[in-house]
């Protein structure tokens, strides 16, 4: 007999056939990896239930000079902002123009004139399409200023509950965004109506938007065929986003005020929310890859997954689709909406230290990291706050890992499994189960789940076999080497 050691690398392995990711993690739902170590991610708790009637699409977290902390969040017709003490407060300015929660596609039947065609006649792709609501949120020092994409107006919230946001004074209109540069500029974003123009107020007065002699107030329309998406802060710069590329502005002052190159083409962002930024770089999601920028140039990311996910977006709502760090574990999450989803329903994180992947399930439609506050904070579509990384709770969630099939040799011969030989932290916590082929994509046999024992006794025959780990109890396990007894059998 033969003792087969189970030293599969970390992350996952989900692009191609199932066969390709032979001696990997293919499958899995909120765990990660410590090292080559599997453990889950932590749980999460509720720290505002229910608060919210509405999707929120957007979250920002910031504490004003009085030591206050403050978390806010914006829906397709709502903006809230929440104090430490979990007490929410509507602050939507008045006139504010609401927009869609859900995307919509306006082809088909009953889109244009009835009749104007033959039943079952293939139509042309020039339906018009309406994204989900986003906001763009920041703080300008103690105040929180915001727009939305179906508004288009740039407000500001002095830090009173009893009095709602307001428009900026002289503030362009009809913007598809907004961000505070470092340099203490608040940037409009396709100000205007004009979707590649970049609109800055003065320097430290963002109620002076015309340009003077006695002030740094100025435009600059980007050269790109693409829609502005979204910016981030980086170090000396702030990069511009848009369908098509990446742009960054550098401030030079008087007269130019800022500089702006296009750093990389053939990288547009997939959705508003889907970039984020951290002391490793600039991450984002594009419509069929991964990039980060590092601070020079921009570079696709390799991605293990990449087949499985880009294949399983539900692309007519992929504007819902957002991203944060999780700067403490050094992760980059992106969740989106399934394709047989219109919400939320899906996550694939990015480990930017080891360089590998995960994949799973979780309903959150917006965050911020950690920093203003302990730990993490996401929201759900039913409108519950929770911190993230705290305790282990799951809400009933399976937390499991799933291998590709392994074999004895080439595969030829039957395998014959008599034995386990766990490698846990602590012995008990995790479950084992195995299911064996005779051929790939043949049917499946599944044998288990197994408790550990030191040995665990096994019986099953077949030429590849797929082993799954689960949590068996709430516990911060660790899975690292498993060995199984095997040995060769005939062909048959």
């Amino acid at each position: 007999m033969a003792l087969i050691p189970l030293n599969i690398p970390a992350g996952m392995f989900r692009n191609g056939t199932e066969y390709e990711s032979s001696g990997r993690w293919r499958d899995g739902n909120l765990v990660r990896w410590l090292g080559t170590s599997l453990r889950p991610v932590g749980g999460w708790r509720a720290r505002i239930t229910n608060a919210i009637a509405e999707t929120a699409r957007a979250m920002h977290t910031w504490q004003d000079s009085n030591g206050s902390q403050w978390v806010s969040t914006g829906t397709y017709n709502k903006l809230y902002v929440a104090n430490s003490s979990g007490t929410v407060s509507d602050i939507t300015p008045a006139g504010f123009t609401s927009g869609d929660n859900s995307a919509i596609v306006k082809t088909g039947y009953g889109y244009s004139n009835y009749g104007t065609s033959f039943y079952g006649t293939e139509r042309p792709d020039t339906g018009n399409y309406s994204e989900a609501t986003s906001w763009s949120l920041d703080n300008y020092g103690d105040y929180l200023v915001g727009c939305s994409v179906s508004d288009g107006k740039a407000y500001q919230w002095a830090g009173s509950v009893a009095s709602p946001a307001t428009a900026i004074t002289n503030a362009p209109i009809n913007n598809l965004g907004l961000i505070v540069s470092e340099e203490r500029f608040l940037l409009c974003l396709g100000a205007g109506a004009n979707p590649r123009l970049v609109q800055w107020s003065d320097q430290e007065n963002i109620t002076t938007w015309t340009p003077s002699s006695t002030n740094q107030a100025g435009s600059q329309e980007l050269q790109t065929s693409g829609q502005i998406m979204a910016a981030q802060r980086g170090r000396g710069q702030t990069l511009i986003f848009t369908d098509l590329d990446m742009h960054r502005m550098t401030y030079v002052g008087a007269p130019f005020i800022y500089s702006t190159e296009r750093v990389s083409t053939a990288c547009g962002l997939a959705s508003r929310k889907a970039v984020t930024t951290t002391d490793a770089g600039t991450f984002w999601m594009g419509q069929s890859s991964f990039f980060v920028y590092n601070g020079s140039n921009v570079q696709e990311l390799p991605c293990e997954v990449e087949d499985y996910v880009f294949g399983d977006i539900n692309t007519s709502q992929i504007s819902k689709s957002w991203s944060a760090s999780l700067g403490q574990q050094g992760e980059i999450w992106w969740f989106y909406c399934s394709s047989a989803s219109n919400e939320i329903d899906r996550y694939v994180s990015y480990d930017y230290k080891q360089g590998h992947w995960m994949t799973g399930d979780l309903s959150r439609t917006c965050g911020a990291d950690r920093g203003v506050f302990r730990h993490p904070m996401m929201m759900s579509a039913g409108g519950t706050m929770y911190e993230h990384e705290v305790g282990l709770n799951y809400d009933g969630a399976t937390v499991f890992a799933e291998t590709g099939p392994f074999s004895i040799g080439p595969g030829e011969n039957m395998m014959k499994v008599t034995k386990l030989i766990p490698d846990e932290l602590t012995q008990g916590d995790v479950s084992a189960t195995f299911k064996t082929r005779l051929y790939p994509n043949g049917a499946e046999t599944s044998h288990g789940p197994y408790a550990m024992a030191n040995p665990t006794s096994l019986r099953f025959t077949g030429r590849q076999a797929r082993m799954r780990v689960e949590g068996a109890r709430l516990a911060d396990w660790r899975v690292g080497v498993m060995r199984v007894d095997a040995i060769a059998g005939g062909r048959r």
